[in-house]
């Protein structure tokens, strides 16, 4: 009896390991708290499962809208000079039938958010995540209805007085331009559909090293910043490094070339501050940067005193104001502020070339 239940023991020790070899990762991490299960639980489907209570006005939005996103989007969410337009190409008709008539018949040169959306849950949940750009996650559920209501009023879709809220969100996704604009490509929602693509590999002959058949040009690499430093440090995308030429030398003609266009700065007695600042008000500067603390971007007294012990700093400034771009203070781009008069920026470069006071 004793060998018996000695033999059973045995036995039951040596399944215990062969199961612990057979699943090693049981003794890998630990339970989720409840805490982390609520703070990576953020995610609102279609049907707006998901979605957290709250409230927010399209003045509301308009507020957060010109402090946080009108730099990159433009202060009506039309610009496209560092992302796609967000606002633009729908109609009252679309709103109506729920399908956006420019999709299809082309009238409208660049496709917008809003003429593409299906859900408006899609919208919600992609500010909540990733916006604003230099600070994800950083907006209180509120703030994103807010802002979603702003979007809606600026297509048309809400009226100004509109407040969105988890209670009337479902409404207004009936009011959706694009809402019944939805395809459900055949070969690709099937798991047993067929490719909508044809392709056949090779299988002789086939060729042992890549042509390149195309580059940007080497005047316009840099034109709005250097794209390597312009991407979140997550994710598959990196940009390319468009502070150095594609080639590994650059041609001593192109140096003189680019000497050649550099601007030329008329002195001008800088301008009181008074003045100055109300061009910067006027011009949305004072948006991203405060006169002595930063906000997205940097403080103009630090931009003035970085650049003191230049010579050139004036035809620098007018450079880096007129053409915009990222990488000497971040990776948040700044875009290029062609409309300023010429006398305006001259007052601004002055100003901050004699120290921002």
């Amino acid at each position: 009896m004793k060998k018996s239940i000695l033999a059973a023991a045995a036995l039951l020790g040596a399944c215990l390991l062969v199961q612990a070899a057979d699943a090693p990762w049981q003794a890998i991490g630990r339970p989720a708290t409840p805490a982390e299960i609520k703070a990576w639980d953020i995610d609102v489907r279609a049907d707006f499962q998901g979605l957290p209570k709250g409230r927010g006005s399209v003045a509301q939005g308009e507020q957060i809208w010109e402090n946080r996103c009108a730099g990159c989007h433009g202060s009506f969410g039309e610009s496209n000079e560092v992302f796609t337009p967000i606002v633009g190409g729908t109609t009252d008709a679309d709103i109506k039938s729920g399908h956006v008539a420019a999709l299809s018949n082309g009238s409208v040169p660049q496709r917008t958010t809003l003429m593409k959306v299906a859900r408006l849950s899609t919208l919600w949940d992609y500010i909540n995540r990733a916006m604003p750009w230099d600070a994800p996650k950083s907006l209180s559920a509120d703030e994103v209805y807010a802002v979603t209501a702003h979007i809606l009023n600026l297509g048309g879709v809400v009226p100004s007085d509109f407040v969105l809220s988890n209670d009337n969100i479902a409404d207004v996704q009936k009011r959706l331009p694009n809402r019944d604009g939805l395809v459900r490509q055949p070969g690709l929602w099937d798991i047993k559909g067929k490719p909508d693509v044809l392709n056949t590999a090779c299988m002789t002959n086939c060729p042992t090293e890549a042509k390149q058949t195309s580059s940007l040009p080497d005047f316009a690499r840099n034109a709005h910043g250097n794209l390597a430093e312009q991407n979140r440090p997550l994710g598959g995308v990196r940009g390319t490094d468009t502070t150095r030429p594609a080639r590994a030398v650059l041609a001593p003609a192109a140096a003189v070339a680019a000497a050649a266009v550099a601007p030329t700065v008329v002195p001008a007695k800088a301008a009181a501050g008074s003045d100055v600042q109300q061009l910067l008000s006027k011009n949305g500067c004072l948006g991203c940067h405060g006169v002595t603390n930063k906000i997205i971007g940097p403080a103009l007294r630090d931009v003035a005193a970085k650049y003191q012990g230049r010579a050139d700093r004036a035809a620098y400034l007018q450079t880096k104001i007129r053409s915009g771009g990222a990488g000497a203070w971040g990776a948040m781009p700044m875009p290029p502020q062609s409309q300023l008069k010429e006398a305006d920026m001259q007052a601004i470069v002055q100003w901050l070339a004699s120290g921002a006071q």
